[in-house]
């Protein structure tokens, strides 16, 4: 057997120590988060501002006091690990919330404005979900208490906001995204399904007079 040297043991030491373990990944996670949900912030009133359905607007803005208190939480979160709060960029929050920028340009005047908002904001709303509920589990893990129950707290309120959304969404905004054009091509179709003299508003010949009229005329 080939006993390692001084120099690779040493280089062994080294890539030990460099070893990750769940409370890096658990604090890389919660400064993705701390950076989330202050972009999250600077975004919610412009996307309230472009709804053009006042309870959605409405549901928008309590969103957005919640993650306000949030961002609190997560301050206590670090602290509670002995630390001062970081964020670290979260590319997953800059794109969706790119894309909710784009959404709201491209439907602006549009039937279907809200429903295209919603979707933007639920997209956002999962993000954060399945983030908080690692999270909370890593901190149970990690025997953190403190930290578990105010990301439990967080992941509350986030799922509470999605099932708000998808209330709104199935009332109203997503039949509302048809439009009118849309209603009238289908009410059209309904009206094709129908016998052709019917849709033209022409009563039904009577095919048994003409029968009588073809044999007399035999």
């Amino acid at each position: 057997m080939i006993w390692p040297q001084g120099s690779q043991i040493n280089q062994l030491l080294i890539n030990t120590t460099k070893m990750k373990t769940l409370k890096d990944l658990f604090m890389d996670e919660l400064a993705d988060m701390y950076d989330a949900e202050r972009r999250i912030i600077k975004a919610l009133p412009k996307m309230a501002k472009a709804a053009t359905c006042p309870d959605l607007q409405e549901a928008i803005r309590s969103h957005l006091k919640e993650t306000e208190g949030q961002v609190r939480k997560l301050d206590q979160v670090f602290k509670s690990f002995g630390l001062k709060a970081k964020g670290k960029t979260c590319e997953a929050t800059v794109g969706l919330l790119a894309e909710g920028d784009e959404i709201a340009s491209d439907f602006k005047g549009s039937p279907a404005i809200n429903a295209a908002l919603i979707s933007a904001v639920q997209k956002v709303e999962h993000y954060e979900i399945a983030s908080y509920g690692c999270l909370h589990e890593w901190a149970e893990l990690l025997g953190n208490t403190e930290a578990a129950d105010l990301l439990r707290q967080i992941l509350d309120e986030e799922k509470g906001a999605n099932e708000s959304l998808n209330e709104l969404a199935h009332s109203s905004l997503n039949k509302e995204a048809l439009g009118q054009s849309d209603r009238t091509a289908s009410q059209d179709e309904s009206a094709d399904e129908r016998p052709a003299n019917l849709r033209r508003g022409v009563r039904p010949l009577n095919t048994s007079r003409n029968r009588a009229v073809s044999v007399t005329r035999q």
